[in-house]
């Protein structure tokens, strides 16, 4: 608003705008378009000007992907120790408190049984809000002892990666047991002829993309999430090349054979039950004609 002083002369010009509180307004990482993060929120943490898929907590996407009231938490209490007694600019115990104070999560994977749908499955997610959704000795031991849950009950099992970190490096060579720990686990799990549905979200890489991640009897993955086990500019410094246009996006993989399918998050759930669907009726059709 303008105004004049007394001698009509003196201009003052004088601010009406408020102040506009702080998380009201979000920008895409893809679009770089302004929204307000409500609607965000509410179309699943999904762009809706371009449809870019953001990141999700363990928690929230449990939320979406299991029928109301049916999740039930294994394992909660398990926790992280130090064996290398890390130090760095953080100590590993530092970190740790951090993230689950940041998150409220005690390590950066849920684990645990329900229903989608009606259907009972085991699933577990791992969170990238919590160092980076890196896999450590919990995290494997949660997985692990998810898909023995799984193969002792004859259910499916669900393991949803988000995980920009890989192998935690603050356990080193224990962190990497994980990866054989798990691929084990599932590997009796496909012995005993019970599904496996990996669904990757933005970003699968390093160690768990090299293990669980990458060995489902379905792979599933978001859009244009990124999946791979090093970076693209790791790569393009290690082979000194330029890389594809898409490069380690879901596109890419799916186009060059790693994944079987890429669904939208609000898709996701109804997908997933058909496909439980469709896995189990052929093993009772299987079992029916050899009896």
């Amino acid at each position: 608003m303008s105004l004049f002083g007394k001698d009509n002369n003196t201009f003052v010009r004088v601010s009406k705008r408020k102040t506009m509180p702080d998380g009201v307004w979000m920008k895409c990482p893809e679009c770089e378009q302004p929204s307000y993060n409500k609607e965000v929120e509410n179309n699943q943490n999904v762009c809706l000007k371009c449809g870019y898929h953001l990141t999700l907590t363990a928690r929230k996407r449990i939320e979406l992907l299991m029928d109301e009231g049916s999740f039930v938490e294994q394992d909660a209490d398990l926790l992280s120790l130090d064996p290398l007694n890390f130090k760095g600019v953080k100590t590993y115990k530092d970190k740790l408190a951090a993230d689950q104070k940041l998150t409220g999560l005690s390590d950066a994977a849920i684990t645990g049984h329900g229903t989608i749908d009606g259907r009972p499955v085991v699933v577990a997610v791992t969170d990238s809000q919590f160092i980076m959704g890196s896999m450590g000795s919990v995290v494997g031991e949660r997985v692990a002892r998810a898909v023995e849950y799984a193969t002792e009950k004859k259910l499916p099992i669900i393991i949803v990666s988000g995980s920009g970190g890989g192998a935690r490096m603050y356990e080193g060579c224990i962190s990497l047991m994980q990866m054989a720990k798990t691929c084990a686990a599932l590997a009796r799990h496909a012995r005993a002829k019970q599904l496996f549905i990996s669904v990757l979200t933005n970003p699968t890489m390093g160690g768990i993309m090299a293990s669980f991640a990458g060995i489902g009897d379905v792979i599933i993955a978001e859009p244009k999430a990124l999946l791979g086990f090093a970076g693209p500019r790791v790569i393009e410094s290690t082979v000194r090349q330029k890389l594809p246009k898409g490069f380690q996006t879901s596109e890419f993989m799916l186009a060059h054979g790693l994944l079987d399918m890429i669904v939208p998050r609000k898709d996701m759930k109804s997908t997933l039950a058909k496909l439980i669907d469709y896995a189990y009726s052929r093993k009772r059709k299987k079992a029916t004609a050899a009896a």
